[in-house]
């Protein structure tokens, strides 16, 4: 058995694109739109995962469908996480692009964002974690990841 992927439905596929693919850099391994099944479907893989073609990289595959749901706040969903080279160089890079720290690596090692569909997305400093670092170890809390 291997993992093969993570669906989450987006209510924006543009916002969602922007936020997977320009702020946290995955890139797309694929698309699929079905007319007849009114969904698009866009896998993608974090850019230290590889593929071999055969999609052996985990994916997140986002799912768009195209009449409006309410899929209500997503908390129950639980979280993605993803393994960074800095974490404080990659919440300065997300706060840059308005995206909001919900918490803060204050520990160096940890934070927590939320993607425009309120996807919880939780970074982890790659190896020990970094020495606090100001503005991030006085930061507080915003909102719920």
């Amino acid at each position: 058995m291997r993992f093969l992927h993570s669906m989450i439905r987006v209510r924006d596929l543009d916002a969602a694109l922007g936020f997977f693919c320009d702020h946290l850099g995955l890139r797309e391994i694929r698309r699929k739109e079905s007319a007849a099944g009114r969904f698009t479907l866009i896998f993608l893989a974090a850019p230290d995962d590889t593929t071999d073609g055969n999609e052996t990289a985990p994916l997140i595959e986002l799912t768009y469908n195209w009449d409006a749901e309410d899929y209500g706040t997503a908390r129950n969903f639980g979280h993605l996480a993803f393994e960074v080279e800095n974490i404080y160089e990659t919440c300065a890079r997300l706060q840059a692009a308005g995206i909001t720290i919900n918490r803060p690596p204050r520990d160096g090692y940890m934070a927590f964002v939320r993607s425009p569909d309120l996807i919880s997305v939780e970074l982890l400093q790659k190896g020990n974690a970094l020495p606090p670092a100001e503005p991030w170890a006085s930061m507080a809390n915003t909102g719920v990841w």
